[in-house]
């Protein structure tokens, strides 16, 4: 993320729980607090947690042509048929969220409107009807928690 940040001279956000893991400190590197903060206009940080406390997105309000949108990288995981959101505690273990972890952070998506998520890889893009996505996610993820299953 330093190179990053130098390569376009510009500051790289992280949300101040995150501070232990930063590695190699940067005066590129700005850490900030709380649960939203606007870096510019209509440009607003959403904390949301997820496999780290200080897990951010961001609003994008006049994103995807004006109807807004949510740059998520693996927060807000677009799965593969780009219709649905995966969340996940941890990718490399396959450990989903629990239920109190993907309501919270859905409470904290609800109050943004967004047409598009863009995540974090290649393809992995919800171009159109992404709020109805995230909402059909939300309840199918808490669904399957709550599913005893043999």
């Amino acid at each position: 993320m330093v190179e990053w940040g130098r390569a376009f001279d510009v500051p790289v956000y992280l949300h101040e729980a995150d501070r232990e893991w930063i590695m190699r400190k940067d005066d590129c590197l700005t850490l900030w607090s709380g649960d939203t903060g606007e870096i510019a206009p209509g440009m607003t940080l959403v904390r949301l947690g997820g496999h780290y406390d200080g897990g951010t997105i961001m609003h994008w309000a006049q994103g995807a042509g004006g109807r807004g949108a949510l740059l998520s990288g693996d927060i807000l995981q677009v799965v593969a048929d780009r219709k649905h959101l995966g969340f996940m505690r941890s990718y490399p273990n396959f450990i989903p969220h629990g239920a109190a972890a993907v309501r919270k952070i859905a409470d904290r998506v609800a109050p943004y409107s967004y047409d598009a998520i863009y995540g974090a890889f290649w393809n992995a893009v919800i171009p159109m009807g992404a709020k109805q996505a995230m909402d059909k996610s939300v309840a199918r993820h808490l669904d399957w928690l709550q599913r005893d299953i043999a």
